[in-house]
């Protein structure tokens, strides 16, 4: 695993893939909770994606999926991967679904040869209200490897 600063769709623009951090909660509507952080900003770049993931979750619970693929230019398309770190919106970050998360998304990975840079912001770290050097990074050091670029904000 490589921990980079930036911006996570600027940066995303060179991936194969960019992980959103979500949580498991359907509204009634179907659409999935993703009212902050980067899951607020997919939401907003890629209008219905709630809905996909909605159905996804309502059929197979929180797990990693590969919401969708867009076209970054003829040659470069990008997938749009959930990455579970709540059961609920409304709770704090849970560490065992992030190592859940973590293996599903390796597994995910090896069955994508295209998956070569893999972007995910630090996973439960923001809205989670965990800390990233005490509690999710020694998690994450033993499962990520060096296809998996960590992105926090910063210079």
């Amino acid at each position: 695993m490589i921990e980079i600063k930036g911006d996570l769709w600027a940066e995303g623009k060179k991936a194969d893939a960019i992980c959103i951090t979500t949580n498991g909660f359907v509204k009634k509507n179907g659409a999935a909770v993703m009212g902050r952080g980067c899951a607020l900003e997919a939401r907003q770049k890629f209008p219905g994606i709630d809905f996909i993931l909605g159905k996804e979750l309502l059929q197979y619970n929180t797990r990693v999926f590969e919401i969708l693929t867009y076209n970054q230019n003829k040659e470069h398309s990008i997938s749009i991967v959930s990455f579970p770190v709540k059961h609920n919106w409304w709770e704090k970050a849970n560490l065992a679904l992030i190592e859940k998360s973590a293996k599903e998304l390796v597994e995910a990975a090896n069955n994508r040869e295209s998956w070569k840079k893999i972007l995910i912001p630090r996973p439960g770290c923001g809205n989670g209200k965990l800390d990233w050097n005490t509690e999710v990074k020694p998690i994450l050091e033993g499962i990520l490897d060096n296809r998996f670029y960590i992105i926090s904000k910063g210079v």
